[in-house]
């Protein structure tokens, strides 16, 4: 129960520092911290398939693993989406008419 307790700090805790780190910087720095985010989230769906594929672990630990892969995909193509988006709107467009 303890285990479960500490667990349970450590995800609040690490949700209170996420949002009062992310709400402190600058919009020229969003892209490339969503770069770097993009490349933690990945090593996040490795450890959540890991998690995912514990059979032995109890059938909880194989949904919150499933919910934790689904999750961080999501975070990985949608950050992915906004940087490229982003990006977009640094390119020139080229002269001519509609198309």
């Amino acid at each position: 129960m303890s285990a479960d307790i500490l667990l349970l700090f450590t995800f609040v805790l690490a949700i209170f520092l996420g949002f009062e780190l992310i709400s402190k910087v600058p919009s020229q720095l969003h892209t490339p911290l969503m770069s770097g985010s993009n490349a933690i989230s990945g090593i996040t769906i490795v450890g959540a398939l890991v998690a995912a594929g514990s059979v032995t672990e109890g059938t909880l630990s194989v949904v919150l693993g499933t919910l934790a892969v689904v999750f961080a995909t999501i975070n990985v193509v949608g950050g992915y989406l906004v940087t490229d988006r982003m990006l977009a709107m640094f390119k020139h467009k080229e002269q001519g008419g509609p198309r």
